[in-house]
């Protein structure tokens, strides 16, 4: 299997220019806060900004053209080093760089790029701004790239749905000793119980009613421990099989403390089956059930949904159990960690993981904006990444100091484009109250 890099990231909507990532890189590569030297340089002006950084090809053009052989990628951690042993400071690889990623110091006489501090960079942490990101998500690639698929090729699912990314990164994880239960909804619609007889695992999956699904687990975990035989129970439901006519089962095994691992992917509808409202669509969002324009029994025109979503995880944690936990695909090394935590308390209680996946048909947005709307709305504390115990409380795994305003995030969708001023104003208000009450479960936990 090839290697993945870790690399760095530049968002340009949120630079400003500052130049502290400069000055940072400056001095301590340098010992200096000449701005010259440093080996990343922000360029442009105004609103206007452009990063010119080493982006450590995979194929570098830079290593190709230096004829004395200083440049070299390194196969363990991606990274283009330059031996001033070898070099004869020709600077064709300034030229063969196409980013401005190697240019000459001219204090020292020699080219000088990024080598990314040995994977800990000083220009990240002094962005003020979050404009840049150190990404190390290759080290998931790297760690179960190698690791069996436990779904089958060919899933049906809808052009740019992550849900099918999420199905295979968690039985991936999870493995192969598992038995997993996929109630009615887009993870079975995409073909996960198969159909003629085949099914779309490699591992046991049954396909319950949305009424049973965790009772019917709980069942099969049980039967399981009785013939001397550990597996892991694994639920994989939506949010309509959860928080509405599957809430009983669900609360009834957490409450027992059944063992078992259940994930509600949220995508805030019941989207497979034409879009309708759930308990967690949110306040004034459009589906097939809460439609929008004129025509309502009681003569006023629709507006969406009328009614704040349900937050289930914070129900889940009144519930005591031994692991909850809020995710999002667009953040893989959090989900990972908390599959990992989730998985081991499963062993002896009840483990729940709600990630919220985005819906590209049912709310409306381009197919490729996937990842970038899942982002928003945790920039914006629509959305906020957290894990609970009952021994350490409730933390933040993603705290955002300094949200967007939540316009930002409706603004990506179409099933928010019909927002009214005041129902914007309420969905923000919402968002402040959510973020200060879960704010004070985590103080609470931890002393504040």
């Amino acid at each position: 299997m090839v290697r993945a890099f870790n690399t760095i990231a530049f968002d340009a909507a949120k630079c400003d220019g500052c130049g502290d990532c400069m000055v940072a890189c400056a001095q301590a590569k340098t010992g200096t806060d000449d701005i010259a030297r440093s080996r990343i340089q922000i360029v442009g002006r105004e609103k206007d900004f452009e990063l010119a950084l080493c982006r450590q090809c995979a194929d570098p053009k830079c290593v190709t053209v230096c004829p004395a052989g200083a440049l070299g990628k390194d196969g363990e951690t991606g990274v283009i080093g330059w031996d001033a042993s070898k070099c004869v400071d020709c600077l064709l690889c300034t030229v063969g760089c196409a980013y401005a990623g190697i240019a000459l110091d001219e204090v020292s006489g020699h080219v000088s790029k990024c080598d990314t501090c040995d994977g800990n960079p000083a220009c990240v942490p002094a962005c003020p701004h979050g404009a840049l990101k150190y990404i190390t998500t290759a080290n998931i690639y790297n760690e179960v790239g190698d690791w069996e698929d436990l779904f089958a090729p060919g899933l049906a699912g809808c052009q740019g749905c992550n849900t099918e990314l999420l199905m295979r990164h968690t039985l991936r994880r999870v493995g192969p000793d598992t038995v997993l239960a996929t109630p009615p909804g887009c993870v079975p619609g995409m073909g996960s119980v198969g159909f003629n007889g085949t099914t779309g695992t490699k591992v046991p999956v049954f396909h319950p009613l949305l009424t049973n699904t965790a009772a019917m687990l709980a069942g099969i975990k049980r039967q399981y421990k009785r013939v001397g035989r550990e597996i892991n129970a694994l639920a994989i439901a939506g949010d309509g099989g959860a928080s509405d006519v599957g809430f009983q089962s669900l609360s009834g095994a957490a409450e027992r403390g059944e063992q078992m691992l259940f994930m509600v992917v949220d995508n805030e509808g019941y989207m497979n089956t034409g879009m309708q409202r759930s308990s967690c669509t949110p306040y004034g969002a459009w589906t097939s059930t809460t439609p929008v324009g004129a025509g309502c029994s009681a003569g006023m025109p629709s507006q969406g949904k009328t009614q704040d979503a349900k937050n289930l995880p914070l129900i889940m944690v009144n519930h005591r159990c031994a692991y909850v936990a809020t995710a999002s695909t667009a953040y893989m090394e959090d989900l990972y960690e908390k599959l990992d935590k989730a998985l081991l308390a499963s062993k002896t209680g009840f483990a729940y993981l709600h990630v919220y996946s985005p819906c590209t048909t049912g709310w409306r947005f381009p197919t490729h904006q996937n990842m970038e709307v899942a982002r928003k709305a945790v920039e914006t504390n629509f959305v906020m990444l957290w894990e609970f115990t009952p021994q350490k409380g409730l933390r933040f795994t993603k705290p955002v100091d300094d949200p967007l305003p939540v316009t930002e995030y409706l603004k990506v969708m179409g099933r928010f484009r019909h927002l009214s001023e005041d129902q914007i104003t309420h969905i923000q208000g919402k968002v402040v109250e959510n973020a200060k009450f879960v704010q004070r479960f985590s103080e609470q936990a931890h002393g504040g």
